[in-house]
């Protein structure tokens, strides 16, 4: 294979970053946390102080719009999240289940201004559609405003308890990982993550009124927490080969840290990382899907999902008792055609690491039935 053949996708994602959307108080946290920064980033880093100046503004009118509206709604129905490690399908899988008209989900301009799209999201997004890049910058999935995204991009600008701390301090490999295990953290950053968790779900219900589908990797390492806020949540899990998922977050890595760091993009140990962090949501899966009362889980390989999406989408259904599969048969057969043409990233494969992630990572190989790497794939060059 050839360099040309092998390069991954990449881009800009525009003039926007993830700590847009924060409000000024947690600026200010934010710098407390003496994140990573340098000159070469000036225009983000000066940028924020008027952007969070305008969310702390727009957070008190839309309090005193919605205040009340938010704080009387319940998340009656109950919510579907989806789990599995970045770059394993999560995304596939929550644009193919959102295309049902009967749930909702958090999108784009939602998480990137959690604190007032109930107050703005028409105008703005209205008038801002141009800065909003065609495609996300590590891959060749469609970007819009209104197309659904990870709640987690909010809860780190809500409250900084969330993986993406990493893109803040890409230095610090331990620090990003506090958030995988929310009864760990000191009670109060506990409690911020539950509060603002459940304030988005809120008002993306009081926006649309209907069950909210969501989708976070970081969830994958939730799951009781999930369930004490949630008792009547429902989960699907997708998982992916291994090495295909490692090479797909390295790149993932690289280019949102290039993409949103206030600093230096600096990669410590980037592979070893990976390959723990992956693991480590693994053994959180399997440690707490227990708890997950029966009829309320299923599983779905991405190559599976890819091959016949119709059939793994009707089967997931049935398996959560969702029922309606009919109107959204009629949603996904127009989308088929275009999910065979969809371009993935390809990489260059390394001897080296595909036998270093197949030895470290052989009980996912095992439970999900992934064939191991030939020989020659992972003879010394």
């Amino acid at each position: 294979m050839s360099n040309t053949e092998a390069k991954p996708k990449r881009s800009s994602q525009g003039q926007l970053v993830l700590w847009d959307g924060m409000k000024f108080s947690t600026f200010l946290k934010l710098l407390s946390l003496k994140p990573s920064l340098h000159w070469t980033r000036a225009i983000r880093i000066l940028s924020l102080p008027g952007f969070c100046a305008y969310n702390s503004f727009m957070a008190r009118v839309e309090n005193l719009l919605y205040g009340k509206k938010i704080r009387e709604t319940e998340i009656m129905n109950p919510p579907i999240f989806i789990l599995g490690y970045w770059r394993s399908g999560t995304t596939l899988l929550h644009n193919l289940m959102t295309l049902d008209p009967r749930f909702t989900y958090p999108n784009l301009y939602q998480t990137v201004f959690p604190w007032h799209f109930l107050t703005t999201e028409k105008v703005f997004t209205t008038m801002t559609a141009w800065m909003v890049p065609k495609s996300r910058p590590m891959d060749n999935v469609a970007v819009s405003w209104d197309a659904p995204q990870e709640d987690d991009v909010a809860l780190c600008a809500m409250c900084l308890v969330s993986p993406y701390m990493l893109l803040a301090r890409p230095f610090d490999l331990e620090y990003w990982r506090r958030s995988f295990n929310i009864d760990d953290l000191p009670e109060d950053e506990r409690h911020a993550w539950e509060d603002s968790i459940t304030l988005l779900m809120k008002k993306v219900t009081v926006r649309d009124g209907k069950p909210l589908i969501l989708k976070s990797p970081a969830h994958t390492y939730r799951i009781k927490p999930i369930l004490r806020l949630f008792p009547e949540a429902r989960f699907v899990y997708i998982h992916r080969n291994p090495y295909d998922v490692f090479n797909s977050s390295i790149h993932l890595r690289h280019t949102m840290i290039e993409e949103n760091t206030l600093g230096k993009a600096v990669h410590p140990n980037i592979e070893n990382s990976v390959i723990d962090t992956y693991l480590e949501a693994f053994h959180a899966y399997e440690r707490d899907r227990q708890l997950i009362p029966e009829g309320r889980l299923t599983e779905v390989g991405y190559q599976d999902l890819v091959n016949d999406p119709m059939a793994e989408m009707e089967r997931i259904y049935g398996d959560l008792d969702l029922g309606g599969f009919e109107e959204v048969r009629k949603r996904l057969e127009p989308q088929l055609e275009e999910l065979k043409r969809y371009q993935k990233n390809k990489f260059q494969p390394s001897s080296h690491w595909k036998r270093e992630v197949y030895n470290r990572c052989r009980e996912m190989y095992e439970r999900f039935g992934y064939p191991p790497p030939s020989e020659s794939e992972t003879a010394a060059a």
